[in-house]
């Protein structure tokens, strides 16, 4: 760097005639890719004159190309000494150098020298103020590191090869990763290294079963990898290296029905690029997809973009997740938690420890997210730290490394989260969904909606095979739980996590009711204050709900109906309950129901489904209901 100017100027700043033709001779040998002559030429420059600073500055570039810290240090040294304005960069790379070597106090009184020398180069004088701030944070994340002890995921996880990428399904049972190993008879990639997903599930004593290898189509003669998975594991999104795609790399799904992955299917040019498209993660709803592209229009190399689904079920055009999370470097491996608020991502842009650190950041509403803050020392390192992703419970944490005593190449650890960076706890409901008489499963539709503003949280379907479902629940929210399904009622559900996330998850059977006369359903997102038939605001995502069922099935007439516990006076109980199957009713002709498919009934206590002996039991038996009194013709 500095010894081409030099040379093309043929000004000196020695004047010994000796040592510049000895220079001269060797700034030839060099420029011939003779670098270890040169070496001992710029020596022999100096025994001659060792104020010849050039020669200086040339040793310190060479031993810097061959990253030998301590020699360059000498050279660059030597060159700024003997003059400190000569060759200003001087200052800037010894900085630099002492950084690697954690001598943070030096390389900002080097930073600063240059920043006080140097009043031209705004680029390098940008790097050395962000080294004034990443040599102040470096320190200080040193001195005060956060908890942290990974434990290796075990010979059922890892290999001599390299593992990466993980995905856990929210109930932290099932693990998808992505693996490169050398190409082989068992598997069909075209390339010698193969990267093909890998699945391990826990068994009965909560310890992984060995990693298998994904049958066909997911994985395929190309090579696939970089990989999210929805909270039930049975909807991938994940990039495929491919010169049949858009670009480089493309993002595909998948669905699994039963035991079967379909075909995979490109998701568009919306999302795809002809750049490199890679690395996805989709929030708990399956609405919002952030992924890492390299294509133009963003604030660096590889930033974080992210693209929704409208309401016709397409993804609209990808945007740029903005300079608060992007940087003129590179921004990879975004990870959304369930909870839906927290994000995890690598950068080598935001100040960190050095290489690629790990930052997490919080979502303050839908377009504006917080300042991303460091997960610390010594979880990110002076190397490139990647890959992270955390459990639902949001205590386990899981990333790749190649840094730590493994089995060979990069390795899967998990550990626990320390409380600071930890998102937002979220538990999970899982069952089957099944018909209420003849048991047979059915591919429901599940639907989570916070209550407080009506906003849906969560959307998944019950498996078409077997019934079975899995679906998030982040807490400090109170739900209704819908599950709905075309020729039966819906059911209903209401799920108080308001006061946290309780110690078991939710395991609950879904049985459907056929949409026969005589068939009722208890609404039970639908609330009243105590003695009073006034509709609380949290009612109206059920009776919506109801309303579009109605509007869905406009053959079906109804019956609404009031119940109370027996506290109380009777006739009190029973003007209560015909007041409240009346709000209910008004509610419904208000927004758009006819009102001869509607009727309503007070039953006072008179028609009791659990005990009033216990507050439980009364609460039970506080309800709301609607009966299907009549099918029309």
């Amino acid at each position: 760097m500095f010894g081409t100017t030099a040379t093309n100027a043929q000004r000196y700043y020695s004047s010994n005639k000796k040592a510049i033709s000895q220079y001269e001779k060797t700034m030839q040998q060099w420029l011939q890719g003779k670098t270890s002559q040169a070496i001992k030429g710029f020596e022999k420059t100096l025994e001659i004159a060792p104020d010849f600073i050039e020669a200086n500055f040339m040793l310190g570039d060479i031993y810097a190309d061959m990253n030998d810290a301590n020699n360059a240090k000498k050279y660059y040294l030597n060159g700024v000494l003997t003059d400190s304005a000569y060759y200003t960069k001087g200052w800037y790379w010894l900085a630099t150098f002492e950084m690697g070597d954690g001598n943070y106090d030096m390389a900002k009184q080097y930073y600063n020298v240059f920043l006080g020398l140097d009043t031209e180069n705004n680029d390098l004088q940008k790097l050395a103020q962000k080294g004034i701030q990443e040599a102040d944070f470096r320190k200080y994340a040193i001195t005060n590191p956060v908890p942290f002890n990974p434990q290796n995921m075990g010979r059922m996880i890892n290999t001599q090869y390299d593992e990466y990428l993980p995905a856990l399904t929210a109930d932290e049972q099932t693990l998808i990763i992505t693996r490169k190993e050398p190409s082989k008879p068992t598997t069909t990639a075209n390339t010698p290294e193969e990267e093909d997903f890998y699945i391990s599930t826990k068994d009965v004593d909560h310890n992984w079963t060995m990693a298998q290898r994904v049958e066909e189509p997911l994985n395929s003669t190309n090579n696939e990898g970089a990989q999210c998975i929805s909270q039930d594991g049975r909807f991938i999104v994940f990039t495929i290296f491919s010169e049949g795609g858009m670009g480089s790399c493309d993002l595909y799904w998948s669905k699994k029905v039963g035991n079967r992955w379909s075909k995979p299917k490109n998701l568009g040019s919306a999302v795809n690029s002809r750049y490199w498209d890679s690395q996805p993660s989709f929030s708990i709803d399956g609405k919002t997809l952030y992924f890492t592209s390299n294509r133009p229009g963003g604030k660096g190399g590889k930033d974080i973009w992210k693209t929704t689904l409208d309401e016709s079920g397409r993804w609209t055009k990808a945007v740029n997740m903005g300079e608060r999370i992007n940087t003129d470097k590179d921004e990879v491996c975004p990870f959304i938690h369930y909870d839906d608020q927290t994000l995890y991502f690598s950068s080598n842009g935001h100040v960190g420890m050095g290489g690629f650190d790990i930052f997490y950041c919080r979502k303050l509403n839908d377009s504006l997210w917080t300042m991303p803050a460091n997960i610390g020392y010594p979880i990110n390192t002076a190397g490139d730290e990647m890959n992270l992703i955390v459990g639902a419970s949001g205590s386990m944490a899981v990333f790749s490394s190649d840094k730590l005593e493994g089995y060979g190449g990069q390795d899967l650890y998990s550990f626990e989260l320390y409380k600071e960076a930890q998102p937002i706890p979220t538990t999970y409901m899982k069952g089957i969904v099944f018909d209420e008489k003849s048991k047979q499963p059915l591919a429901a539709d599940f639907r989570i909606i916070d209550l407080e503003n009506g906003k849906e949280v969560v959307s998944a379907f019950a498996d078409a095979v077997t019934g079975s479902f899995l679906i998030s629940l982040p807490a400090n929210k109170n739900y209704a739980l819908n599950v709905s399904m075309e020729g039966y009622l819906f059911y209903s559900e209401n799920i108080e996590l308001l006061s946290g996330t309780p110690e078991q998850p939710f395991l609950k059977n879904v049985p459907m009711k056929k949409l026969l006369v005589g068939e009722s359903v208890v609404l039970k997102n639908v609330f009243f204050e105590t003695n009073k038939y006034d509709l609380k605001d949290e009612s109206r995502v059920e009776l919506l709900k109801l309303r579009d069922f109605m509007q869905n099935n406009p053959a079906v007439i109804i019956e609404i109906s009031g119940h109370t516990d027996n506290v109380g006076n009777d006739n009190d109980n029973q003007t209560l309950s015909e007041h409240r199957a009346q709000a209910i009713y008004n509610f419904l002709v208000e927004n758009g129901i006819e009102a001869d498919r509607l009727s309503y009934k007070g039953y006072g206590e008179t028609l009791p489904i659990d005990t009033n002996d216990t507050e439980e039991g009364r609460a039970n038996n506080r309800r709301s209901e609607f009966k299907i009194k009549e099918i029309a013709n």
